[in-house]
């Protein structure tokens, strides 16, 4: 029997590779991942992982070739490797409804945020640095990876089964992704500064801080509609992003 061989893509990273420690193999700033054949579609109409809210993680594990921890991976990077998995799947047009009009956008024309050495304290690191303008609170910070998203959900899904009418994603992930106040890197201290003593416009201004830099790929575009109003729209990146008559 005849050997077949999966054609495969460079991606390359947002981050550059700059936050991973030199001995990770997503250091070098690019994956490789392989195009998606049959096994991913059955990945994408699995009802578990659907429910469950781990499809598109389990299709994107199934696509990358590359040796690394996909737990690793930056949030930025992940999306990045999630669109061009898209592209090479399914073609660059991909249609959506919003307000009930029907929008079709070319997902090659998404520029990459990519991230500069400037910005980071010592390469290879994930960590950065901001200093609060409103308290002048000294505070280090990393960007969340996949296993830090998914302590930030765990932990705000528990915090919902105590109080269903609670909110916490905000200060939840202010949590995760503060590493020092003031030098100090006691998690207690941490928690008690983001629940007792964090400004809200200190939160802000450090959110808009990141967002600045934040190694990713652009989800948004301008879009004028039919009764002439232009605004930006964030892509909808559900399992209907890589194909639109998967159930959800």
């Amino acid at each position: 029997m005849s050997e077949f061989k999966f054609p495969t893509e460079i991606v390359e990273l947002p981050s550059r590779g700059l936050v991973y420690p030199e001995d990770n193999p997503l250091s070098s700033g690019e994956i490789e991942i392989k195009y998606m054949t049959a096994k991913e579609e059955d990945i994408l109409t699995n009802q578990n992982y659907i429910k469950d809210g781990t499809v598109l993680d389990k299709l994107l594990k199934s696509l990358i070739v590359s040796k690394i921890n996909f737990d690793d991976l930056i949030v930025g990077d992940k999306n990045a490797i999630m669109v061009t998995a898209r592209i090479l799947g399914y073609g660059k047009d991909y249609t959506f409804k919003y307000k009930e009009e029907e929008i079709t956008t070319d997902l090659t024309t998404l520029e990459s945020r990519f991230l500069e050495e400037s910005h980071i304290l010592e390469k290879g690191v994930n960590k950065f640095k901001f200093t609060m303008p409103s308290s002048n609170t000294e505070i280090e910070f990393k960007l969340l990876t996949g296993k830090d998203d998914k302590a930030v959900k765990q932990e705000i899904k528990g915090l919902q089964k105590l109080n269903k009418l609670t909110s916490p994603e905000l200060s939840t992930r202010l949590k995760h992704m503060i590493i020092s106040v003031n030098g100090d890197a006691d998690k207690k201290v941490i928690r008690d500064y983001v629940d007792n003593y964090c400004l809200a416009r200190d939160s802000r201004a450090l959110r808009e801080y990141i967002r600045s830099f934040q190694p990713d790929i652009d989800l948004v575009f301008n879009y004028e509609s039919t009764d002439g109003i232009e605004e930006g729209i964030t892509l909808p990146m559900t399992v209907t992003f890589f194909w639109p008559d998967a159930e959800v």
